[in-house]
């Protein structure tokens, strides 16, 4: 093994297969399939994404050449035109579809609406002209910042109608934040609301665009969507209120013919302590790498109801809210607020409600839902569910077990996803009908992925080695660049195994080919020469039955060079040293004496993004006696910091 390979010592044999009854109506229903789609995908790369190209998307010109130059530089779909929009509403105005719910949306006060197609397709026309009639062109950039309600939806069409771009800024960003990401997009127009729900709080956005707009220069007019009421102040020939506009505006607009590589949309990566990145995205490599994935993962079908429980400010709201689901006729869910407003079973109520057929959530929110015990989900009804799917860091196995015994009833696959902001869909995942899952283990690449797992000098590495993850072909849904930094994109992502693409993500390839995400490569802890995942420690702490969650981050420690300490959630009020032995004891069961934890500091919770990442960056500043610095402007709650802090005096 390299020295610098990522020791693997997390060990998991149980295996799922799909349900007969399921593989046989999917998609994808055989392991033949797919190897023959995922090799051809691999052998001719243009052949299969042009087929699928011509097949799955509605063209205005047709497309002169599949993809054109090497990676990182790829284009796809050269000459073609095409509209978003035009594929996700209009052409499903010309059958039955145009009288199926497009979106099903609930406040969290309760309130509700349904939007059909040519609903949707009707309010996006709208704003589309608004735009228009506010001097909105191909190109320019509008900043949106808003509650999950579908006029965020509405008006991230819109911009796709006409060309414009959009950049949302997820509605628990500060107001320097906010200006931050407005100067380096050189925003026009931002789009907000008054206020949204939150726990049955108003969060002000209005206010705090107001703030933002005394450092951001380029913003010429804001648009405010009236939602809790919350008194605002408005300014003259620059602030309009959204349904003044909408009165007056036409509801016919024709989606604008756009080029395969036009940008569709800036997302800037959060939680960093530098300067964040502005992940562009373009028009047809995008929405063709969102509608596929969006039916072979999920097995979309017109019957269904499916809900992804992220925020639209998130890429994966962009993609697997909108437009993924939209692209191939589903039915989306949206929720405005939290899962335990006004109580801990608000999620299962919705699914009930709905008849939610499809439900997709982070490992973050289903340890919460574990720690809030059974009898939440067991007052529902959740006989809907057919498929389950995780998102945005690797899954425990027993969380993953809880999720498929206590949600899904032990009849529902888990779709484990594994994929990124800059990768623009999802890149490695079970396919629902074919793959016989291991929990914890994201399985294999989807048709058109090449994953390899090497060392820091790009060498192969063999099964059940652990290493850096690179993507060794371009797909169509990748990023472009970074919005206004091209040197960066390349130096961030293209620069560490030179040829491949760098998730900067650690995993391992078992002897069955499946793919095992370890972490963050600058999560991995170097504990007396010996490289550990802090995501393999975490499990073996969350298999403990009176673990609920853990967190895991080095610490400067004079023997071993880094220590190992646990920030731990008990499931029960004991914070005895008695239950710390247990759990050291326990990690060296589970793993072995190389992982033994210096430390267990046991806490309510432990700080995270609102999209639900753990902030290590801050939990290493506590275990280290650091002052907490950079960035805190995602954190979802303050408290949980001073918490711990006050544990730490």
């Amino acid at each position: 093994m390299s020295g610098d390979a990522i020791q693997s010592v997390l060990q998991e044999d149980r295996q799922f297969p799909p349900p007969e009854a399921f593989s046989a109506d999917a998609h994808i229903s055989s392991e033949e399939q797919y190897q023959e789609m995922w090799q051809r995908a691999k052998d001719d790369p243009d052949g299969f994404w042009g087929e699928l190209a011509r097949e799955n998307l509605d063209w205005f010109e047709p497309f002169e050449q599949v993809s054109e130059g090497d990676m990182p530089d790829t284009k796809w779909f050269t000459g073609g035109k095409l509209n978003v929009t035009h594929n996700c509403l209009d052409r499903h105005l010309e059958n039955w579809r145009k009288n199926k719910a497009a979106i099903i949306w609930e406040g969290e006060p309760g309130d509700t609406r349904v939007l059909r197609y040519q609903d949707l397709h009707r309010e996006v026309c709208r704003f589309a002209n608004v735009l228009k009639q506010l001097g909105i062109e191909a190109g320019d950039r509008v900043t949106l910042y808003m509650p999950m309600v579908p006029e965020l939806a509405i008006a991230m069409l819109a911009c796709a109608r006409i060309g414009a771009v959009h950049s949302i800024i997820f509605g628990g960003f500060s107001a320097d934040a906010v200006a931050e990401r407005n100067n380096d997009a050189q925003a026009k127009l931002v789009v907000t609301a008054d206020a949204g729900w939150r726990r049955g709080k108003e969060l002000p956005l209005k206010e705090a665009v107001d703030k933002s707009l005394e450092k951001s220069p380029s913003v010429e007019k804001v648009v405010v969507v009236r939602r809790t009421g919350y008194d605002v102040e408005m300014v003259p020939d620059r602030d309009y209120w959204w349904h003044e506009l909408m009165e007056g505006a036409s509801i016919e607009c024709e989606a604008t013919p756009l080029d395969s590589e036009h940008p569709l949309f800036i997302l800037y990566t959060s939680g960093s302590t530098g300067k964040p990145k502005g992940v562009l995205h373009t028009t047809a490599g995008y929405l063709l790498g969102t509608t596929m994935t969006s039916r072979w993962v999920f097995d979309l079908k017109d019957d269904d109801t499916y809900w992804c429980t992220a925020d639209i400010g998130w890429i994966t709201g962009h993609s697997y809210i909108v437009y993924g689901p939209l692209a191939n006729g589903a039915t989306t869910v949206m929720y405005e607020g939290a899962p335990n407003w006004p109580d801990e079973g608000r999620f299962w109520q919705i699914v009930q409600k709905y008849g939610v057929s499809i439900f997709y959530t982070a490992p973050t929110a289903i340890r919460a839902f574990i720690k809030w015990g059974d009898d939440w989900p067991g007052q529902a009804d959740l006989s809907s569910l057919r498929l389950l799917g995780t998102v945005g860091e690797p899954i425990n196995p027993e969380a993953w077990m809880w999720y498929h015994r206590v949600i899904g009833g032990e009849k529902c696959p888990i779709v484990d996803t594994w994929w990124q902001t800059e990768t623009g869909g999802i890149m490695l995942s079970p396919l629902p009908g074919v793959t016989a899952t291991k929990p914890g283990s994201c399985t294999k690449p989807l048709p058109g992925v090449v994953p390899d797992i090497v060392t820091k000098e790009g060498e192969s590495l063999g099964d059940n080695q652990g290493g850096l993850l690179v993507m060794r072909q371009p797909w169509p849904s990748m990023l472009r660049t970074l919005y206004g930094d091209h040197d960066r994109f390349l130096e961030t992502y293209f620069s560490e195994v030179p040829g491949s693409y760098f998730a900067g993500d650690g995993a391992r390839r078992d002897e069955h080919g499946f793919y095992w995400i370890m972490g963050r490569v600058d999560d991995v802890l170097n504990v007396a020469g010996h490289r550990l995942s802090t995501m393999e420690i975490e499990s073996a702490l969350v298999s403990h039955a009176q673990v609920a969650e853990a967190a895991v981050v080095g610490f400067p420690h004079d023997l071993k060079g880094e220590g190992i300490c646990c920030f731990v959630t008990t499931t029960v009020n004991d914070n005895s040293e008695e239950l710390k032995a247990e759990l050291i004891a326990h990690v060296r069961e589970q793993i072995g004496a190389i992982a033994t934890p210096d430390q267990i500091r046991f806490a309510a919770a432990v700080p995270k993004t609102r999209s639900g990442k753990i902030m290590r960056r801050l939990l290493r500043d506590i275990a280290a006696g650091r002052e907490n610095i950079g960035d805190t402007t995602t954190l979802e709650d303050y408290t949980v910091l001073a918490k711990l802090r006050e544990e730490d005096e």
